[in-house]
């Protein structure tokens, strides 16, 4: 079976691009909602950057799309690491502190 072809996209001129490195993500029994932030040292309540909500087939196929971009980019410029100094539960539900702290 042959797969549909991929839209052409319009990209607004006006569109403005976000840079964000956190994203919280939550769900319902329909659809999955995506918060992405940007999480800066000291900063207690990031500010939402963009909210993306899918069905879970969306979500799923999401997935399945990011996986093969990983893959086709660590072919080309190497395997991402990352720091695991601690969990990744650790770093998603680790109380708030100030660089002082740190």
């Amino acid at each position: 079976m042959q797969k549909p072809p991929i839209p052409d996209l319009n990209l607004p001129e006006d569109l403005v691009s976000q840079y964000v490195n956190f994203v919280r993500i939550s769900h319902t029994a329909s659809e999955f909602v995506m918060d992405f932030s940007l999480l800066l040292p000291g900063v207690v309540k990031p500010e939402v950057e963009s909210r993306l909500v899918m069905s879970p087939t969306a979500m799923k196929l999401f997935l399945h799309a990011m996986s093969e971009n990983i893959k086709r980019y660590e072919s080309k410029f190497g395997e991402i690491s990352l720091p695991m100094k601690q969990s990744l539960a650790d770093d998603l539900f680790r109380p708030n502190t100030t660089p002082e702290e740190e």
